[in-house]
């Protein structure tokens, strides 16, 4: 019985040929684009810095830089092309591939379509991008003008304290993300362009999935259950649909980004990071 026993410790010790995560090699270096918001920021280098160094570790050439956090599309989307050339002029890199999560995947298909960078990006793949708008938006926009003006006050001077060399504008922000306003006005504006190929990945937690989710944001997944169906706490799975969908995550919005993730949900997170890596390379890219 003993002998079973050390065996068992033994073999628990037995060291791997190659601990190492594999090597994925992809075409083109990748560009992680954050979305809506800077509260990550305080805490982080970037909101997607722990995406992009994972992504390192994969051998893959990385690079999540900071715009500003709370703005309309137009303007995030200029300075998502002032990265990519800046990227390109420091490195000599020919094409780059872009993985944007959230608000900035309509960034990116902005700058791609309407700020002739499209020769500089090889593909873009949104997560959690609210590609047909965001019922959240809808009812942040329905809040009393008292509240929503303090809120609006408070987040703009965050923007411009963590993000000095730009003016925030955190409320014409959330009504580029309202489902009409992308539905109707954004989407027919920035259809995409040949030679750029589009991939996206959704999520759904909380209510109908049976999946876990922090209760500080259970109001607002029900609030967008009730009126568009399964969602990430921000945005749903239909909405985040876009060019060749790649699968739907059980992670929320802010896990996706590596944020609030314990420790027995961190394997989905890995999971994700890595299929999207993949795909890349599976495509060529």
């Amino acid at each position: 019985m003993k002998w079973i026993e050390t065996k068992k410790y033994l073999e628990k010790l037995k060291l791997d040929e190659f601990p190492q995560v594999d090597i994925i090699e992809l075409k083109y270096p990748v560009l992680l684009c954050h979305g809506y918001g800077g509260f990550s920021m305080l805490v982080k280098p970037s909101p997607v810095h722990d995406s992009c160094m994972r992504l390192r570790s994969y051998g893959i050439h990385a690079f999540a830089p900071n715009i500003v956090p709370y703005s309309t599309i137009s303007v995030r989307a200029e300075q998502w092309a002032e990265r990519v050339v800046q990227l390109q002029q420091h490195y000599g890199y020919e094409k780059m591939n872009v993985i944007a999560h959230s608000m900035g995947g309509l960034d990116m298909r902005e700058a791609i379509t309407n700020l002739g960078i499209d020769s500089s990006v090889a593909s873009l793949t949104t997560i959690a991008t609210p590609h047909h708008g965001t019922s959240l938006a809808d009812i942040v926009l329905t809040a009393p003008d008292t509240l929503k003006g303090k809120l609006s006050e408070w987040m703009d001077w965050l923007g411009e304290s963590i993000f000095p060399s730009s003016k925030s504008d955190a409320t014409a922000a959330v009504e580029q993300l309202s489902c009409d306003y992308v539905r109707n006005e954004f989407n027919p504006n920035t259809p995409d362009i040949e030679g750029v190929k589009y991939f996206s990945v959704s999520a759904a937690v909380g209510k109908g999935t049976g999946h876990p989710l922090s209760p500080i944001y259970r109001p607002q997944n029900q609030l967008i259950y009730q009126r568009e169906g399964l969602n990430d706490s921000f945005v749903t799975i239909e909405s985040a649909i876009w060019g060749k969908h790649l699968e739907t995550q059980p992670i929320s919005h802010l896990e996706q980004i590596e944020i609030q993730v314990s420790k027995d949900r961190k394997s989905l997170v890995d999971e994700m990071w890595r299929n999207i890596a993949l795909n890349l390379q599976h495509e060529g890219f």
